[in-house]
């Protein structure tokens, strides 16, 4: 599946393509990793966005988000 620099995408559009879990979806949005529009209770994605995502420079970054996440979930179980 290509990403269209000038499509808008729902987060669901975007779990698929980016390969994502739902929750590390909302993870990256929230950390603002992920620049969104809000259309009514959804949020859209450029797929401008998602290539730059997909840039190695932010790739370090994604990877310490979802890192940082794991290690709060786990935290909370002990």
């Amino acid at each position: 599946m290509e990403i269209k620099p000038n499509e808008v995408y729902t987060t669901e559009e975007a779990q698929k393509l980016l390969k994502i879990s739902p929750s590390t979806t909302m993870r990256l949005i929230k950390k603002g990793i992920i620049r969104t529009a809000k259309v009514g209770k959804q949020y859209r994605i450029l797929g401008k966005e998602l290539l730059r995502l997909l840039s190695p420079r932010l790739e370090d970054e994604v990877g310490k988000a979802y890192n940082k996440g794991r290690q709060w979930l786990h935290e909370g179980v002990d």
